[in-house]
């Protein structure tokens, strides 16, 4: 298919969400992809018929992170981002996960993490337990090591 902007091959294409049942499609090529992106993008009305500022131009004053900047590589730069930029996230949150609450996943079972002190801890107790040949306290000990370290 080529491209609705030129003659080149489209590559890309971009649909518009117009009204909650409206939509209005365009397949480009790479460069008129951008050009359309970044430059010619209809711009959001509020309230009458007054314009809001491109959220292509907002831009945090915390990191300095312009909204065309997460949407290029999907990172905002800092924890006020999602204050500067929630009108535009939300709607997007909301698509992607269907809701712009987090609620998280829970374990299955409780985890804990064994820290390499804590093996080795448990090493010279199973090396002074065979030393001292109180086997049952090593069999423990061996046990114990193995479970850690299978987890």
């Amino acid at each position: 298919m080529k491209c609705q902007h030129c003659v080149k091959l489209a590559t890309v294409q971009i649909t518009e969400v117009l009204a909650e049942n409206a939509f209005e499609e365009f397949h480009l090529c790479e460069d008129c992809a951008q050009h359309y992106l970044f430059v010619t993008a209809p711009k959001k009305k509020v309230g009458g018929n007054r314009e809001s500022v491109d959220s292509s131009e907002k831009f945090c004053e915390h990191c300095g992170t312009r909204f065309v900047d997460f949407r290029n590589s999907g990172r905002l730069g800092c924890p006020h981002d999602y204050e500067t930029f929630q009108a535009e996230l939300l709607p997007l949150l909301e698509s992607i996960h269907s809701s712009t609450r987090h609620a998280g996943k829970t374990p299955r079972r409780p985890t804990r993490r064994f820290s390499a002190q804590e093996l080795l801890r448990l090493r010279k107790d199973l090396h002074s337990a065979v030393i001292s040949e109180s086997y049952e306290e090593a069999a423990r000990l061996r046990d114990r090591i193995r479970q850690i370290e299978g987890d």
